[in-house]
């Protein structure tokens, strides 16, 4: 009996044993999650502060680097139409190398030849191209007449044609086995993004060509657009507008359209006052303070409108003066509002598919040229069409004559031209009659 006693009293002193040392163990357990229960509150209320205060310090980084760009910008576009041109090819060059940066960094990895180089010299080409064709058209009179300039001027495109060829041919030498797809994705890439970037960038500086109004504006309302986007969106934004960006709400959308068209009409209101913004370039010299002067557009000029027989009640008057850039003023600030919002929309979609946040660091608190820009270059582009196909006068240009006299006419029928000239100035009293013999002495 008592071995039993025994056995059962070791088994009994040996499960309360266990079951002591199980329930010491729960009150450890329970009093360690007692006592890290605070340590996790104390470390969730540590992040949200570090949090805040990062968010507070990105804020000041971005509002200091918004007033510098801004104060910058305006800066330049004082200080005459060369400077906002630099702007505007630092701004392609640097777009164009975030772009493409985004998609060569598999290429690093590969090892191949030229896939760097190819780039940028078929950038340098398509800049030679455009910048070439624009120095040509608004600058016939001086290329034309330079001994050294004339050969480029008039083989231009030619010129440009073999720079491009000689870019294809090193780039079907650089092609490696096992890496043709990739190659070729990489081509059509860079391709793609001189279309989008370049070619559409340099349409801004026809723009500047025409008159600063014509960057500035188009400028302008996209910028205006994309505040009150913001701020409608936060205010009354509930609906989601594109998947592809779900921050973007319609009434956002809705509400910046109108904003912007306001407020596009009341900037361009004070902007045509200034001959400065809507004188075409004559002189590369010419700044804020130069005195620029020229007969404007007569989009500038007030006209006499018919008021609609429906808002005669309303206005008592049956006509109405006013210029007629309002009208156009409205028709860029709706394309600002409801297309060039896709050129960012279109950028959102590439920055996912390469998995990235922004395109690049270049502008503390606000990323990459590209993530500024990305709406500028759309609504660039179509400034210049709809200036050139509803806007600018085409008139009989002095580099026009030049360029027919010089490419169509022979040397003997180019002196006559210029003999005909100096009679017709001499009978009109602008030349004298040395003048007159001197010219008929070169011409025999």
């Amino acid at each position: 009996m008592a071995p039993k006693r025994s056995s059962s009293g070791s088994v009994a002193q040996s499960t309360n044993s266990h079951g002591g040392k199980k329930k010491h163990q729960s009150n450890v357990e329970n009093g360690s999650a007692t006592v890290s229960a605070p340590e996790t509150v104390q470390n969730k209320a540590t992040n949200a502060v570090m949090e805040k205060e990062i968010k507070k310090q990105n804020f000041i980084v971005r509002t200091v680097w918004t007033i510098v760009m801004i104060a910058g910008f305006f800066i330049l576009l004082a200080a005459g139409h060369i400077w906002i041109m630099a702007l505007v090819t630092t701004v392609q060059i640097l777009t164009f190398k975030e772009v493409i940066a985004v998609a060569n960094e598999p290429a690093r990895e590969k090892k191949l030849p030229y896939g760097k180089v190819i780039n940028w010299y078929f950038l340098a080409t398509t800049i030679y191209f455009l910048y070439g064709e624009s120095v040509v058209y608004y600058f016939k009179q001086v290329v034309l007449v330079d001994y050294y300039l004339l050969p480029f001027a008039t083989h231009h495109r030619f010129i440009s044609y073999m720079l491009y060829i000689i870019g294809f041919m090193i780039f079907v030498s650089s092609l490696e086995k096992g890496h043709y797809k990739f190659q070729f994705a990489q081509f059509a890439f860079t391709h793609v993004t001189l279309l989008l970037v370049v070619v559409q960038a340099h349409f801004m500086m026809n723009n500047i060509f025409a008159g600063m109004f014509w960057f500035f504006l188009p400028a302008s309302l996209v910028i205006i657009n994309d505040i009150f986007a913001y701020l409608c969106g936060i205010t009354f934004g509930r609906t989601p507008l594109i998947k592809i960006s779900p921050k973007k709400t319609v009434e956002g959308f809705v509400g910046a359209w109108i904003s912007t068209i306001i407020i596009g009409m009341i900037l361009s209101h004070f902007l045509i006052k200034w001959k400065y913004m809507i004188c075409p370039i004559t002189d590369f010299s010419a700044n804020a303070w130069s005195g620029l002067a020229c007969e404007p557009n007569p989009v500038f000029v007030k006209q006499t409108f018919a008021v609609p027989s429906f808002l005669v009640p309303l206005l008592h008057r049956k006509t109405y003066e006013i210029e007629p850039i309002h009208f156009h003023v409205m028709v860029m600030a709706s394309f600002s509002s409801l297309i060039a919002p896709f050129g960012g929309f279109f950028a959102s979609g590439l920055k996912r598919t390469f998995q990235i946040k922004d395109f690049g660091d270049t502008i503390p608190g606000h990323g990459g040229i590209t993530d500024r820009m990305d709406c500028q270059f759309l609504m660039g582009f179509f400034s210049y069409m709809y200036y050139d196909s509803f806007i600018a006068t085409h008139h009989l240009r002095v580099g026009s004559v030049l360029e027919t006299a010089i490419q169509s006419l022979t040397l003997a029928e180019q002196m006559q031209l210029v003999s005909s000239l100096h009679k017709y100035l001499y009978n009109q009293g602008y030349i004298t009659d040395e003048t007159l013999e001197c010219l008929e002495k070169i011409k025999s």
